[in-house]
């Protein structure tokens, strides 16, 4: 067991979790980054509920939302860090994961801040339908990220987070990869979404999403694809505007997603002039770690759209 507050030791932890030969692409790296960005993306900017304090993921409340469906792989997978270093937070475990997978990943180094403190019960888990849903387009894009608080920009580069992993038609519905190689962060996002075709399709499970139909594509392989929300970001005029940055300039990509992501995890959090943070849970203040619930990885099978 480590020290408490070596973050360091937890680090090197978490990048050893990273390498899993038989799940997905052989790395958790991209469920790390999606589970840091949807225990974030909770968040009500109005009523400054939800956000990164907490890990409400942990209950049924927030945990059994359909659109968190497959997180309770990440979860899982983080557990043998968890258990050798007790003394974190789940809040901070699983935040530091999406930030230490990214880098891991070839992106950018991401500012991260530890203090967040875990929930004891769920009487403070925001509701469901704050995170967004794939199916939609840019006027839905907004409604959930303005209420977090990002303008188009932001929305646009947090979007480059698909360069990583892919959809499971039995979480998201949607099924494929955005990208060739889905486990190395990159602009790549950005240039195939303007540089292919992209063909609606309906999957056997009646999920419309879109496709390449690349001709050169061998009979085992899958067909890259995008959802909805991400066409839409090349029909929305403002948001075009920033997919041919990004296309086009790979370091401006990664200095805003590394400022946009950095602010996503800080969501909810409020921290003195020492950084030290100031939210208290409903019950006790202070740096409290969460006991562990359970053993087996639980979740919602499928996400409903």
């Amino acid at each position: 067991m480590s020290t408490p507050g070596d973050y360091d030791a937890v680090r090197k932890d978490i990048v050893a979790q990273l390498k899993k030969p038989d799940y997905d692409d052989g790395s958790t790296g991209p469920v790390f980054v999606r589970l840091a960005w949807h225990s974030s993306g909770t968040y009500d900017l109005k009523t400054d509920t939800g956000g990164s304090n907490g890990a409400g993921m942990r209950y049924e409340a927030e945990g059994g939302d359909p659109a968190n469906a497959g997180l309770q792989h990440g979860r899982a997978f983080l557990e043998p860090v968890k258990q050798k270093h007790p003394w974190i937070t789940y809040s901070d475990l699983w935040t530091l994961s999406g930030v230490v997978a990214i880098q891991e990943m070839g992106g950018p180094e991401i500012p991260w801040k530890p203090g967040r403190t875990d929930l004891v019960d769920d009487s403070k888990v925001p509701p469901r339908g704050r995170l967004p849903d794939g199916a939609q387009g840019a006027e839905h894009l907004r409604f959930i990220f303005n209420r977090m608080g990002f303008d188009d920009q932001e929305i646009v580069a947090l979007a480059g987070a698909h360069n990583l992993g892919r959809a499971h038609i039995d979480r998201s519905g949607f099924h494929g990869a955005w990208v060739n190689n889905p486990t190395r962060f990159s602009n790549q996002f950005f240039k195939l979404l303007l540089k292919l075709k992209w063909t609606r399709k309906t999957l056997p499970n009646g999920v419309s999403q879109f496709v390449y139909a690349d001709p050169d594509l061998e009979e085992d392989e899958e067909p890259l694809m995008m959802l909805p929300t991400d066409v839409a970001l090349i029909e929305d005029p403002s948001f075009r505007t920033w997919v041919e940055k990004y296309a086009e300039d790979k370091d401006l990509f990664f200095e805003d997603f590394a400022k946009v992501f950095a602010k996503l995890i800080e969501l909810g959090i409020r921290r003195d002039e020492k950084d030290a943070i100031v939210n208290t849970d409903n019950v006790k203040g202070g740096y409290l770690s969460a006991p562990k619930k359970s053993d087996t990885a639980t979740g919602p099978v499928r996400a409903k759209l």
